[in-house]
């Protein structure tokens, strides 16, 4: 059952979010690490225990961790071109033609996005910026309770489109004989990476950070993970660059009459799949709906194979509240910052300059979430935890670096240089007055 809530209960339950860094961790896995490390740990010690072992014993570690956290050990730590070739010939037509048009899609789409060198000329010389793309990135693609072929999609395509010349996914086992899903080697293949790395966890993120004997270091590390992975990301961060801290996944559907109810329980009930943690909230002024809504997703659930985590995360952290008015409405949403804002609403354009925080906005009865995660276009890999009010989904940018190009000519410099040595000595930096006038008494 999906609760029904108005905006004061809202905000002080399911509207408000804990921090990654309190999120409760089961008892198995406390008794795990004290039997791995020999005493008492938190996530944050247990993980740098992990990373500074794999550091110092590389694949030896991740074959142990494999085997004592994931349950199982890698039956190899690289898999080749040829194994990924040939899983994507074993899949079926249907599935093999879903897969080509999301990636199709999404790489149209990542072509589309503004990145490039400029220059501008003029009297005093040249200035301008270079985009270069970053050598080495790690793509993590999380197992957890599903094998998310579409996660891959949607992280190694951008990186490939900015040029990225090196690439290396990693994802844990997911079989018992130590491999990974088969669907995912084949979306590796679609991808065009030439091999896939298999670990899981905090002990894959220390891995692309430092490298092992199997797995190549990386300059930067993109992709969500579980509560383990952000935290290896989030300490491994300076040694590498980070495309952001990812907590658990969120919609937030703004609705009014217009909307069908069954349609709007059908999206709720497709987030909450996700996992326990997951959140999907309706806020709408209308109780009609709101009723409605309440009724059908119990409806629903019913005969949903997944109905176990979807009960979890709707008694969690969803719900349904009810507001004054679709302008209260947006309002709660800003204040919420969803990874997915949807906006059900019989006018999307009317409301989407009011938008100011959302990972990504779905404008409209036709425009479901879940087209978002698979096919679209844009990456699904979008700022969650309320981040989005200063983070971005992935993209191209996130794959490249911009290096500021100056080439002032020797006018230009006896122009600007005057102010530049006096800004120098107001900052007590002689040294850098001197290398101003030194210029301008050659010249």
């Amino acid at each position: 059952m999906i609760r029904i809530f108005n905006a004061a209960e809202a905000a002080a339950s399911i509207l408000e979010r804990a921090p990654l860094a309190d999120a409760q961790v089961p008892d198995s896995w406390l008794a795990t690490w004290k039997d791995m490390f020999g005493q008492a740990l938190g996530v944050e010690e247990a993980v740098a225990a992990i990373i500074d072992a794999v550091r110092t014993r590389g694949d030896a570690a991740l074959y142990e961790f494999g085997n004592r956290l994931d349950g199982v050990a890698p039956a190899s730590l690289c898999l080749e071109q040829d194994r990924l070739e040939a899983a994507w010939l074993a899949l079926d037509n249907e599935t093999a033609a879903a897969m080509q048009l999301a990636a199709d899609r999404v790489h149209a789409f990542h072509e589309r996005q503004p990145v490039s060198d400029w220059v501008y000329e003029s009297a005093d010389g040249t200035l301008g910026q270079l985009v270069r793309p970053i050598e080495k990135v790690g793509i993590y693609v999380p197992g957890g309770t599903a094998p998310l072929p579409s996660a891959l999609l949607m992280s190694a395509i951008p990186a490939r489109v900015a040029g990225v010349p090196e690439i290396s996914i990693i994802t844990p086992p997911a079989s018992p004989a130590g491999e990974p899903a088969p669907i995912l080697l084949a979306a590796a293949w679609l991808a065009g990476v030439p091999r896939l790395y298999v670990s899981g966890g905090a002990q894959a993120i220390a891995a692309l950070a430092y490298g092992t004997e199997s797995v190549p270091a990386v300059d930067k590390i993109a992709g969500p993970g579980g509560l383990m992975t952000t935290e290896a990301k989030r300490q491994v961060y300076g040694q590498v660059g980070l495309d952001g801290l990812y907590g658990p996944t969120e919609t937030m559907i703004v609705a009014d009459e217009s909307a069908d109810p069954e349609v709007v329980a059908a999206d709720l009930l497709a987030q909450a799949e996700h996992d326990v943690l997951a959140s999907a909230i309706l806020v709408t002024p209308s109780v009609r709906l709101a009723e409605s809504v309440q009724a059908a997703v119990g409806q629903m659930l019913e005969d949903l194979p997944r109905a176990e985590i979807i009960a979890g995360s709707l008694e969690r952290g969803s719900g349904i509240v009810l507001v004054d008015s679709l302008e209260a409405g947006i309002g709660v949403a800003n204040q919420y910052a969803a990874e997915h804002l949807c906006l059900l609403v019989a006018d999307p354009d009317q409301w989407l300059d009011r938008v100011q925080h959302a990972g990504g906005v779905f404008m409209g009865h036709h425009s479901s979430e879940v087209l978002g995660d698979y096919v679209a276009g844009p990456s699904h890999i979008m700022p969650t935890n309320g981040s989005a009010r200063f983070s971005s989904p992935l993209s191209v940018l996130d794959f490249v670096r911009v290096v500021s190009l100056f080439g002032l000519n020797e006018a230009g410099a006896q122009r600007i240089g005057p102010a530049a040595a006096r800004l120098a000595e107001t900052e007590g930096l002689q040294a850098h007055a001197r290398a101003v006038t030194a210029r301008r008494s050659r010249s």
